[in-house]
Formats: C-alpha cells, sequence, structure tokens
C-alpha cells in the first residue's frame, strides 16, 4: 500500500453561526462544533484510506474560545497518522475576523476512525508519511495518543506502553 501525505486528506469546511446553532449567550453550542469537526475528520479519514469509515472516539477535544453567533467558522481535518485500520485525525478551529478577516485558532480536537469495509469489518489503511514541522510533530505524539487511550481503556498493559513508558525513563 503507498503512503500519503497528510496534506492529502485536508478537508477545510467553512459555515456561519446562525441564530439556531447558539445557546443563550449567544454562543455557538459545543455539540454543533463537535458535529462540524466529526464531518471535516470524516471526510479527512475517507479521502486518506478511500473506504467507509466511522468515528471510533473522540479522543481530545479543547474548548478553548467561544464562538459567537454571525462567526464565520472554518474547521481544518487532516490525517495526521494512520495504524493498521484505525487513523488519527487532528482538527483545528478558526474563527474569522469580521472586520479584519483575521483568523484566530479557537478551538482544537484529536479523533480516531476505523476504516471498514461494506460488511463493517476493518481493512488496512495507507501509511502517513508526515512533511511540515507540525505534521511530524503531531504523528510523532500520536503513537503516546494512542497508547495512552489504550492504556486507560483496559486494552493493554502499562509494562505494553513503550512511549509512554520512554517519557518517563
Amino acid at each position: 500500500m503507498n503512503p500519503k501525505h497528510p496534506s492529502e486528506s485536508l478537508t477545510i469546511l467553512t459555515d456561519l453561526v446562525l441564530p439556531s446553532e447558539t445557546n443563550p449567550l449567544n454562543n455557538l453550542f459545543g455539540g454543533e462544533l463537535l458535529a462540524r469537526m466529526d464531518r471535516a475528520a470524516s471526510i479527512a479519514a475517507r479521502r486518506h484510506s478511500r473506504r467507509i469509515v466511522v468515528t471510533a472516539s473522540v479522543n481530545h477535544v479543547a474548548f478553548n474560545r467561544a464562538i459567537s453567533l454571525g462567526s464565520v467558522v472554518t474547521v481544518e481535518a487532516k490525517v495526521s497518522r494512520s495504524f493498521k485500520s484505525s487513523m488519527e485525525v487532528f482538527i483545528d478551529v478558526w474563527v474569522e475576523d469580521r472586520e479584519s478577516g483575521n483568523r484566530t485558532k479557537a478551538n482544537e480536537a484529536i479523533y480516531t476512525f476505523v476504516a471498514v469495509d461494506d460488511n463493517g469489518r476493518p481493512v488496512e489503511v495507507p501509511p502517513i508519511v508526515p512533511e511540515t514541522e507540525i505534521e511530524i510533530q503531531r504523528f510523532d505524539a500520536a503513537l503516546r495518543r494512542k497508547q495512552l487511550s489504550l492504556l486507560l481503556a483496559g486494552k493493554i498493559k502499562p509494562a505494553d506502553a513503550t512511549e509512554l513508558k520512554a517519557l518517563f525513563l
């Protein structure tokens, strides 16, 4: 299977925050943002694998800034690392200033997707070859994040979390 670059999975969704998507403080509902991130990440994972993909987990979400009514929100997702059948997708959320057009990072998330066949069975996905400095950082950290997730879920023993142990030894 030929390796791919994270840029090949890049997915960018831009949309406006409407009144029906806001809470009583006129900020975007967290659940609405999660749905937008899930859609973008799903497309990125599908672009990488060229298969049906399912959300396996939401590994990390940071709601760092409120996103107000009327804001232009851009969700950028791309595969940061692939494993046998799973893919870690890193998502950055940007808010555009209405007057200057400057973008500010508001939120980020990391989702895991699994590629499946038509019967829902996991299938192998191509490896990732990161190119940029941030892609390399995210790629390198992905294995630690995966091991931590498996350890917390009780799916691996602490002794098997080699990348995590390396941080402390």
